[in-house]
């Protein structure tokens, strides 16, 4: 959502203030060099990036479109199920979560959180880790080192979006450059036709360099930074269960080990002591 009220007020202010100094927005309509700027940035950004980079790209503008699924609702979720399957292992032994761990999609304590089923990558995580939790003594600092190359690693897998599309807001202006290079060389056809032909030329080459500028600081630039705020606030869901599940290897209590894990969240989506409290007991 503020994806688009930020691109409305983009447009509103630079074509608003255009029209008010005087200008025609017709002038502005260039379908030849928008499809030449447009379909060059398309196109280097699918040369420059793997397939599954690409993809994640246009999954990631989709949920900057319609709001990032980690939320506070998702974050008091993520602890709740920590809490439920720590208090499981705590009153039943470590071996009483294995079927859990095993077979998520069927166990009774994973279904009753159907967003985190939805996060395949950090379902994954949380499993794994239980997982060697439950079948061996690691010892704390190691297994705390281990999530974090994990989570290191997968830090640079959500930030792979971001960058992608950087790279084609910095290059955005010199394809501006090119269409309006091409504008300039058509126009070089006219200079017999007199001044009026080749002042509208110009003035659609011109338009080139204008789009590209526009479109690269206006909206693809801004884009990369949402999309990696976006990458940020997945991340600190793996954040939040490697100090839940570090905390109860050490010993904690359930809802002391969760308490560590809502302390790793920011602070603008974290819940309050109390109303998590109050989630837990109602899940």
């Amino acid at each position: 959502m503020l994806l688009i009220i930020g691109a409305v007020i983009v447009v509103a202010s630079v074509l608003g203030g255009y029209v008010l100094h005087g200008g025609n927005l017709m002038v502005l309509w260039q379908p030849t060099e928008i499809l030449i700027i447009g379909g060059a940035a398309v196109g280097s950004f699918v040369i420059a990036n793997p397939m599954h980079t690409v993809k994640e790209v246009f999954r990631g503008i989709m949920r900057l479109l319609t709001g990032s699924p980690y939320n506070k609702a998702f974050y008091m979720d993520l602890l709740s199920l920590l809490y439920d399957i720590f208090d499981k292992s705590r009153k039943q032994g470590v071996m009483a979560i294995e079927e859990d761990i095993d077979n998520p999609e069927s166990s009774q304590i994973f279904s009753r959180y159907p967003a985190i089923m939805k996060s395949g990558h950090l379902l994954a995580f949380v499993t794994d880790y239980l997982r060697i939790i439950s079948s061996g003594n690691m010892a704390t600092h190691e297994l705390e080192g281990m999530m974090e190359n994990e989570i290191d690693s997968r830090q640079h897998e959500l930030e792979e979006p971001s960058h992608a599309v950087n790279k084609i807001a910095d290059a955005l202006p010199g394809l501006g450059i090119i269409a309006a290079v091409l504008g300039i060389v058509i126009t070089m056809n006219f200079l017999s036709e007199g001044p009026e032909k080749i002042g509208i030329s110009v003035a659609a080459a011109l338009v080139g360099t204008f789009l590209g500028i526009w479109m690269g600081y206006g909206f693809v630039g801004p884009t990369s930074i949402a999309l990696e705020h976006a990458a940020k606030y997945e991340l600190k869901a793996y954040e939040c269960v490697k100090a839940s599940v570090v905390a109860t290897v050490s010993g904690q209590a359930p809802q002391m080990a969760i308490e560590f894990g809502r302390k790793a969240l920011p602070t603008d989506r974290r819940p309050g002591f109390q109303e998590l409290n109050d989630h837990v007991r109602s899940k």
